[in-house]
């Protein structure tokens, strides 16, 4: 864990920007697309070791196309919606979990397609000489991957998270605060209300090139009974961006700081801005 908080404040010291920080970062950047705007991303990313405490399922995960669009309906308003085709798990070990008797497993795999999250993203005050941009964030997780696959837990997610973002020179600094309302998948009367949080760092090193790095997660309120697949989770990322004209390409590595998530793993994407339509 030493080597783990060592190596991300290497990254955060030599770390920043554009705005409206997207891919390989999952830190929310308040700034929204613009008016007008459509953006479109596609990427994929392997993951080692990843835990499912809900369904008792433990391997090698791979998503493959993840893909987003945002829509700028204003100069302060986005529509995102993103989710993904195919994850595929390639399982190493299975115990038993709240939700095993849901599996329907024919191999030593399963896949499933990704969850989908409608959010709104509304700026709230734009960014100044001495203060930060603040925005605000409210998402729903759609329940499309199933309980069957052991990918999914066929329930509905809430959150809503506070957005802010300050650029200093060559660095941009963001960060996200808020609540996630996350449903029992065993018991439907029951939920839990997490912490929200993210901290993401980016550097220009020379125009059109950028070093980024975040830790991202969710907090855990409950003392006991916590419903499975609630628990607290948490992420670190490092990676680059280039971008060119309206075409951005990101790579990162991706390390887990909990029991429960990835060991290790790797993304990489594109991410392509274009006018849609106007505004009147």
């Amino acid at each position: 864990m030493k080597q783990t908080w060592a190596c991300l404040l290497l990254v955060l010291s030599t770390v920043a920007p554009a705005a409206a920080q997207q891919r390989p970062l999952v830190t929310e950047d308040p700034e929204t697309i613009g008016a007008g705007n459509i953006l479109i991303e596609g990427g994929f990313d392997a993951q080692h070791e990843v835990v499912y405490p809900a369904s008792g399922l433990t391997g090698n995960l791979l998503r493959l196309p993840t893909l987003g669009v945002s829509f700028g309906f204003s100069s302060i308003l986005e529509l995102q919606i993103d989710g993904g085709l195919y994850n595929r798990l390639n399982i190493t070990s299975i115990e038993l979990a709240p939700l095993s008797d849901k599996l329907e497993l024919t191999s030593d795999s399963t896949h499933d397609v990704e969850d989908l999250v409608v959010a709104t993203k509304i700026r709230l005050v734009s960014e100044g000489p001495g203060h930060p941009s603040v925005g605000i964030r409210l998402a729903t997780k759609l329940p499309i991957a199933g309980n069957e696959s052991g990918l999914g837990m066929d329930t509905m997610d809430f959150s809503v998270l506070s957005l802010f973002g300050k650029t200093t020179r060559s660095v941009r600094v963001v960060g996200n605060f808020g609540l996630g309302i996350l449903p029992d998948p065993v018991e439907g009367d029951r939920q839990n209300d997490v912490i929200m949080y993210g901290l993401s760092v980016a550097r220009a090193l020379v125009q059109g090139f950028e070093v980024v790095g975040e830790i991202n997660g969710r907090f855990n309120t409950r003392n006991e009974r916590v419903p499975p697949g609630t628990e607290t989770r948490s992420t670190m990322r490092a990676g680059v961006r280039f971008t060119h004209a309206s075409v951005r390409f990101d790579g990162g590595f991706i390390f887990g700081l909990t029991s429960r998530d990835p060991s290790f793993g790797f993304t990489g994407g594109v991410t392509y801005v274009f006018k849609g339509f106007n505004v009147p």
